[in-house]
C-alpha cells in the first residue's frame, strides 16, 4: 500500500485527533506516526493485523514444510547421519567459552 503526505501524522496531531484518526484507518487508510521527525508507530486496522499475523503464520508453516521435503530429499539421496554423531560433532565445533556457560 502506497502512502501519501496525509497518512504520515506527528505524534501530537495524533494524540489531539486520534478519534479522527481511528475512522480513517477503519475506513482502510493506514497511518504513520511520527515522533522527532521519524517513524514510530503505524496506526492500522485490526482485522487487517490479523490478516498479517495470519499470513506470518502462513510463511513459517511454509518454511518448516520446505525443511522438511529437503530433509526427506536427504534421506532419499542417503544423506544421513547418526543424531549421537551430529551432536557430538556439533557440539565440539562450539567455541569452548559457549559450551562453558551451559554447565
Amino acid at each position: 500500500m502506497a502512502f501519501s503526505t496525509q497518512d504520515v501524522i506527528p505524534l501530537s496531531q495524533a494524540r489531539a485527533n486520534l478519534s479522527e484518526l481511528a475512522d480513517q484507518v477503519k475506513a482502510g487508510t493506514e497511518k504513520i506516526v511520527t515522533k522527532n521527525g521519524e517513524s514510530y508507530v503505524a496506526l492500522i486496522d485490526a482485522a487487517r493485523l490479523d490478516y498479517y499475523h495470519q499470513l506470518e503464520r502462513e510463511r513459517i508453516h511454509l518454511l518448516i514444510l520446505e525443511d522438511a521435503r529437503r530433509g526427506l530429499e536427504d534421506i532419499a539421496a542417503g544423506r544421513t547421519e547418526d543424531a549421537d554423531a551430529a551432536l557430538a560433532r556439533l557440539q565440539s565445533a562450539r567455541p569452548a567459552k559457549s559450551r562453558s556457560k551451559r554447565g
